[in-house]
Parts: structure tokens; C-alpha cells; sequence
């Protein structure tokens, strides 16, 4: 007799006793319609707030959701998590909001100020434990004490009750839009907690909407299983969108995520960091990359989306203020206006003004500058990174280094090398 096997996906009914479970810890966040981008596109964009959350992101919802469950043996024993954002900050103030103890371990080169903020959230309820450089040697040491001392672990997507406290962001989503059809949602996409629990309930009681995952180019996991058909590993990633980096979705996460969501696209890491320069320079709101994704999706929907109700899941608020430089750059670079190139200057007198002069336009600016003079050689060699008032500049730009003699080799498409100035 073949064996048959039946997948888990949240039920209305579970999602409904998570939201009531919810009541009074995570706030039902609003619904806003925003004039900068429903002009944009010519339709209703509309921001679901999740990074107005006490926590600054949806991580609470499923966290508690899943604390709360816990049995007495359980609590007793006390719970891990493994994390250096948004989990362990929802880990941390559920643990003080039930009065369970917890430990969190977080890789060593946390900034202080995420330490801090988990510390703040769980009070004397939690023990932040620093271990190892990366997530992985966190969540190792963090299975380790797990497995010694007979804790449980709070995963943070691939869990039943993550799932269906995730979930009730769509829940939330469809009662705020009763009198208006939604056509579209768009949801960052990590681990699969939050899509897979949105999506389920979307297509329980609005079928007809589209669900679109999106996901940073830099780590497409989930899109790389949905078109494997199987949980597929990365073996590398870009970690700047850190909210939704991962190497492998959850097990449960894919198996709902392939079956609910309509399509998933990836953005430019670049493209993320434009978003949240133009959110806050026109809108004044604050999110973190991952926060962005939903936004930065909506350029490659332009045209299906003209005259349709959409919402974008703004998923946190977390952004390390330190990252403003590094975001900066890489929207600028996205953007085709700063490129890197290592000059040669002649060994004369008057090469350097002849180079701003001569080759720079009147609205160049030169943002690096990196000079190497060299014994015995006709000429020295300079790094210099070059913004321009146009991506259209750049070409004759180049044109005129080498009629002149100064071009040595331009940076922007050589990686090897580009990680050391970006």
C-alpha cells in the first residue's frame, strides 16, 4: 500500500486563535495609502506598517505565537534562539511578556546597538550570548545548548505556530480592505515564515489576489527551490539585505510558498537601498533593506498593476544608522553614477589639475581618491571614484581618459578588486 503524506498549511481557524492570542502584544498596524507611489504607478499602493510594531518589525507575531504554546515542561526548561536581528528582538520581549526565560546567542560582530535593543525588549527574561563571526555558528551553538540541556529552539520561519502567527498579517490585511478588492500583494521573502503564512490565508478568503515573494538578488533561495521543485541549499549569499538573507527556506515554508504564491521575483540589492533613500527623503519613513523589498518590486509590475489595489508589506524598521554610507554607495552605483577607475598621472608637474580640468565635466565629482607614486616609472597610479550627473557621462568620459593618456582600467566590473573599495 503506497504511503501517502500530507503537508501542513495553517488553517483559518489556527490563524484566527493566533490573532486572538495576539491581541494586546502585537499592534494591528495600519494600512496606508501612499499619495508618492499610487501616483507613481497610477494606481492604490497601499503600506502595510509592520515596521510599526514596538519591536520595529512582524517578528513578534510569530514569535509569541509560538512561546505562548510552549508546555510546562517546556517553559521549565526554558528556550534558545539563534539570531542577530528582528527574531531575536520578538524572541526577546515575548520571553518578558510571558515571564519565560530564554538565551539568545547572536554572532560576535553584532553591532551594539542590536544587542542592545534585545537586551531592552527581554530584560532580566533573556541571556544574550555572543559566539562565533556568522549566523551559522550562533545557530549551531545555539542547537548545541539545545540538545545538552534540553531546551527548545524558536526557529524563526519553519515552525506551525511562527507560520500561522505570521499569518496574521494577511488576516489583518483583508479585514482593513473589506470594501476594496486587493489585486496584488507584494511580501519579502527570507526564510518563508511571513510569505507562506500571508499567502496561506490570501487564498483561503481572497483567492483572486495575487501573491508575489520577493526576494534580493543576492539571496533567491526560495526562488531557486520553487524552480528546482526541492529545498535548495545557496552555497554563497549576499547578506546585505540581512532581514531576508538566508541559504535555505524552511522545509514547511516551500512546501505552501510553491503552491500559494503566484510568482516570486529577486531585486537588485542596489535597487533596495534606492528605495529607502526615497522613503526616507520623501516620505520620512525609516526601513531596513529587507523592509524595502516589497517597494522595489513594484518597477518590474508597472504595467499589470495600472489602476489596481496593491499592498506592499513593509516588514521592519531596523536599519543600523551606520549603514547609511554603505547604502548611499550602492544606490549611486545601482544607478550607474559612481564608477571606480585606476588612473595614471604622468610625473609632472600640473598632471592632476590637467585631469580636472581637462577630462572631468563641470558637474563631476571626485568622491575617491587613493594616490600611489611609484619610484622609476614614467608614471604613478591613482584610485579614484568619480560621480556622475549622468549614467549617459560615462562613455565620454572614458573617451577622454584614453585620448589623453590617463586611463588605466575601470573598476566597476571587476569584483576581485571592487570589494575592497565598496
Amino acid at each position: 500500500m503506497k504511503e501517502t503524506t500530507t503537508t501542513y498549511k495553517p488553517t483559518l481557524k489556527a490563524v484566527e486563535a493566533a490573532a486572538e492570542k495576539l491581541k494586546g502584544i502585537a499592534s494591528v498596524t495600519p494600512l496606508m495609502k501612499n499619495a508618492q507611489y499610487s501616483k507613481k504607478f497610477d494606481a492604490n499602493i497601499f503600506f502595510k506598517r509592520e515596521d510599526l510594531q514596538e519591536v520595529r518589525s512582524y517578528k513578534i507575531r510569530g514569535a509569541y505565537n509560538k512561546i505562548s504554546s510552549l508546555s510546562a515542561t517546556q517553559i521549565e526548561n526554558e528556550i534558545v534562539c539563534a539570531s542577530a536581528g528582528n527574531h531575536a528582538q520578538g524572541v526577546a520581549i515575548s520571553c518578558k511578556l510571558l515571564k519565560i526565560k530564554g538565551t539568545i546567542f547572536m554572532p560576535s560582530p553584532t553591532p551594539k546597538q542590536k544587542i542592545e535593543q534585545v537586551k531592552m525588549f527581554g530584560e532580566d527574561f533573556i541571556n544574550v550570548v555572543l559566539v562565533g563571526d556568522t549566523f551559522d555558528d550562533a545557530y549551531h551553538a545555539a542547537m548545541e545548548e539545545c540538545e545538552r540541556l534540553n531546551k527548545t529552539f524558536i526557529h524563526p520561519f519553519n515552525d506551525e505556530k511562527v507560520i500561522e502567527g505570521q499569518a496574521t498579517v494577511g488576516l489583518e490585511i483583508i479585514d482593513q480592505t473589506i470594501a476594496h478588492p486587493i489585486h496584488y500583494v507584494f511580501v519579502p521573502v527570507g526564510g518563508g515564515g511571513l510569505s507562506a503564512g500571508l499567502s496561506s490565508v490570501f487564498k483561503l478568503l481572497s483567492p483572486q489576489t495575487k501573491i508575489i515573494g520577493v526576494e534580493p538578488k543576492g539571496a533567491p533561495s526560495m526562488a531557486t527551490s520553487i524552480r528546482n521543485d526541492r529545498v535548495t541549499m545557496l552555497n554563497s549569499i549576499e547578506n546585505f539585505v540581512d532581514g531576508a538573507a538566508v541559504k535555505r527556506v524552511g522545509d514547511l515554508n516551500f512546501a505552501i510558498c510553491k503552491d500559494t504564491l503566484s510568482y516570486i521575483v529577486t531585486v537588485d540589492e542596489g535597487k533596495v537601498c534606492q528605495t529607502i533613500l526615497d522613503l526616507y527623503n520623501k516620505d520620512a519613513i525609516v526601513v531596513e533593506p529587507a523592509g524595502a523589498l516589497s517597494l522595489s518590486a513594484l518597477d518590474q509590475y508597472k504595467e499589470e498593476i495600472k489602476g489596481k489595489n496593491v499592498v506592499c508589506v513593509i516588514s521592519g524598521s531596523n536599519n543600523d544608522i551606520t549603514r547609511t554610507a554603505e547604502i548611499k554607495e550602492r544606490a549611486l552605483l545601482y544607478a550607474n553614477l559612481k564608477h571606480y577607475f585606476i588612473i595614471k598621472f604622468p610625473q609632472r608637474a600640473g598632471a592632476l589639475r590637467e585631469f580636472v580640468t581637462t577630462i572631468l565635466g563641470p558637474e563631476d565629482d571626485i568622491t575617491h581618491f587613493e594616490y600611489t607614486k611609484k619610484v622609476n616609472r614614467e608614471k604613478d597610479v591613482a584610485v579614484v571614484g568619480l560621480q556622475l550627473k549622468s549614467p549617459e557621462d560615462l562613455e565620454p568620459l572614458i573617451t577622454k581618459m584614453k585620448l589623453h593618456k590617463f586611463f588605466g582600467d575601470y573598476l566597476n566590473d571587476k569584483p576581485d578588486l571592487f570589494q575592497f573599495l565598496v
